[in-house]
Parts: C-alpha cells; sequence; structure tokens
C-alpha cells in the first residue's frame, strides 16, 4: 500500500512539473509574440511535451490563458477594487491622495505594461483577455474613487480614470524625465483634470 501511495505522489508531482513547465513556456512565447500567434505546437516544442500532452493539460485556448494568466498575475501585482481602501488609508490631504495614486500606478504600469500590452491585442479575440484587462480597469478605476474622495462627480471620475490609462502612462514615460519628475508632472496632471471635469 505505501508503495502504490509512492508511485501516485511521484505521477502527481510529475504531473504538477509538467503543467508549470507548458504554462511556462505559454507565457514565454505570449511575450514573445502574442497570445493568438501561438499555437500549442509551439508551446509543446518550448516546453519539451508533445502537443498531446499541452491538451491534455489544456484543451482549451481559455484554460490556457487562464492558467498561464495565474502566473503573470503574480508578476504584474494588478490593483484589486476590493484593496483600494487600503491603499490610501491615513492619507488625509488630496495631494498626498494623488501622490499615493501616482506611486501606485507607477508601479503597477511598469511591472504590467507590457503584458496589458500583448492581452490588449488580442482581447477581442479571447474572451479570458478581456475579462482580465476589464478588471485591470476596475481596480484602477477603484485606485482614483479613492484617491479623489467619495461624492466626486462622475465625469471627474472619468477623466481622472482615462489620464490614469497604461497608454497615457506610456506617452509619458517617453520623455524620458527622472522618475520624481515623472511622478510630480503626473500628480499635476491629474489635480489639473479634476478642476476642469468639474
Amino acid at each position: 500500500m505505501a508503495e502504490r501511495k509512492y508511485l501516485m505522489r511521484k505521477r502527481a508531482e510529475g504531473f504538477d512539473a509538467t503543467r508549470e513547465r507548458i504554462v511556462e513556456a505559454t507565457a514565454a512565447l505570449h511575450y514573445e509574440q502574442g497570445v493568438a500567434a501561438t499555437s500549442y505546437v509551439q508551446i509543446a516544442e518550448r516546453a519539451g511535451v508533445g502537443a498531446a500532452t499541452v491538451y491534455r493539460h489544456f484543451p482549451t485556448l481559455g484554460s490556457l490563458v487562464l492558467a498561464c494568466g495565474a502566473h503573470v498575475n503574480e508578476e504584474m501585482q494588478p490593483p484589486l477594487r476590493e484593496n483600494a481602501p487600503a491603499v490610501f488609508a491615513g492619507l488625509g490631504t488630496r495631494q498626498q491622495r494623488l501622490e499615493r495614486l501616482v506611486a501606485e500606478l507607477d508601479a503597477f504600469y511598469g511591472r504590467g505594461a507590457a503584458w496589458l500590452g500583448i492581452a490588449a491585442r488580442d482581447r477581442d479575440n479571447v474572451p479570458e483577455l478581456d475579462a482580465f484587462l476589464r478588471q485591470v480597469d476596475a481596480g484602477v478605476e477603484a485606485l482614483v474613487r479613492e484617491a479623489i474622495g467619495a461624492g466626486s462627480p462622475e465625469a471627474e471620475i472619468r477623466l481622472m480614470t482615462a489620464l490614469a490609462d497604461v497608454s497615457v502612462w506610456r506617452s509619458l514615460k517617453r520623455l524620458n524625465v527622472a522618475p520624481a519628475e515623472f511622478r510630480r508632472t503626473m500628480v499635476g496632471l491629474l489635480d489639473c483634470a479634476s478642476g476642469l471635469a468639474a
């Protein structure tokens, strides 16, 4: 009986190790060439397994994208709607809250901008990518709402959320300024936008 349990445990460990190799290979290929352009055959070659093994672990593209997404999520650590209040706990002034918002977004986009771009390219063809990006958008909007305070006009929230988007972050990063100056610029931009939307 003990020998059978040992063999079953070894088989399960092998299954998990193979699955992890497939997920890592998938993430690397998605990063290099995008989600839609990556085939199961390419994943199998990169992972050192047969294509049938990839299908056995992940019978649909959606299941593979979800597994890969969980792997990438750990790296990106996107903002979560439910965590937004804690991000601003103890900060009293609007200036402090805007500075914290910019710092949070700058750190997140620094970790995840490339992955967000990859997901955005194929979001219309892969529902799981669209769902992921909607979740990210909701997290960013929650940070904006917490930063500017309850009861802010919806027009202000929409404008500031648009300015907090990764596309704006990428454009401003191209200015190639020091990190402190970049953050000051973003805080000033958001503060000005608040006045425009009022």
